[in-house]
């Protein structure tokens, strides 16, 4: 049996990248060199979809996802990213109050869970300022050329029936 993945069908589609947000972090469950801290340059693209465009003739006005790539900056821009369950979160917390870290407390650090991170923030967004016309279906999170994680759904409140 072959490997099928339903892609979904949109009427019309746009991406925007977001790029270049340094941060470190580190799995601390994980066996190898992923447990030590280290860090990459994230960045995420974000892909849109809408069945009917806006009055301007777009998917999503770009300079309407101000908001999203504010949140993308204070989350990823020079941030220590820990696990809200790594057993050094108490020194972390330390060095942070003495200005040495910038720290954020997720419940994964890792680029897949980053990626559905920033799904749900786009989406939150779209759905508050657009009621629904538009949506994020799908989030790339790229720590570098060579290592990405995506994540895909489209929302519960998107409908493709007009």
């Amino acid at each position: 049996m072959g490997f099928y993945m339903s892609i979904p069908l949109f009427n019309y589609t746009c991406s925007k990248t977001f790029e270049d947000y340094p941060c470190c972090h580190r799995q601390w469950k994980h066996p190898g060199h992923c447990r030590f801290i280290h860090g990459y340059s994230r960045s995420f693209t974000c892909w849109f979809a809408a069945e009917e465009l806006d009055e301007f003739g777009f998917v999503v006005d770009f300079s309407g996802l101000r908001p999203l790539e504010e949140r993308l900056r204070e989350q990823f821009d020079h941030t220590f990213l820990v696990n809200f369950d790594d057993p050094l979160l108490p020194q972390w917390e330390e060095l942070n109050k003495k200005g040495a870290i910038d720290l954020r407390i997720m419940q994964n650090v890792g680029m897949e869970s980053s990626s559905k991170l920033v799904w749900e923030w786009a989406n939150t967004l779209l759905f508050e300022r657009d009621e629904g016309r538009s949506c994020c279906w799908r989030v790339e999170a790229r720590e570098n050329f060579s290592n990405a994680a995506r994540f895909e759904e489209t929302p519960h409140w998107f409908s493709l029936e007009s």
